[in-house]
């Protein structure tokens, strides 16, 4: 399996993302959403950096147990209640990111929504990989 990051020298320079990831492998996997949910269902934190930091951990125990790694993370997408909150908060959430996830950043988004599946929720995340 092999992922590539692009980005070109056209562009602004990526903070916290990659503008474009090639992949090759054999299997992909699809990452459903996740929020900041404890194992009873209950949504953890009051915080946007403290939510974040556990939906990116339930994403990635998703992510291990179907064989894979953050470096294996080609794409991932942040659904945010308040955008100017995830900005606001964006140096905090990065080294959340480099803490859990390292370096190797996929192709990424950051959408604002009205509000999430549980009404306590500030942020989910979803994505794929793609793993041998």
């Amino acid at each position: 399996m092999s992922l590539h990051r692009h980005n070109p020298a056209d562009l602004s320079p990526p903070t916290g993302f990659s503008h474009a990831v090639t992949a090759t492998g054999s299997r992909l996997v699809f990452l459903a959403g996740q929020t900041s949910l404890d194992r009873d269902g209950k949504v953890t934190g009051e915080t946007l950096p403290e939510q974040f930091e556990t939906a990116l951990t339930n994403l990635l125990v998703a992510l291990r147990h179907a064989g894979g790694s953050p470096a294996d993370l080609a794409r991932v997408t942040v659904y945010a209640t308040d955008v100017a909150d995830y900005r606001h908060h964006a140096p905090e959430l990065g080294r959340i990111w480099h803490r859990l996830a390292g370096r190797d950043y996929p192709a990424m988004a950051v959408i604002g929504v009205v509000r999430l599946w549980d009404d306590q929720a500030l942020v989910e995340l979803d994505g794929f990989a793609v793993v041998d």
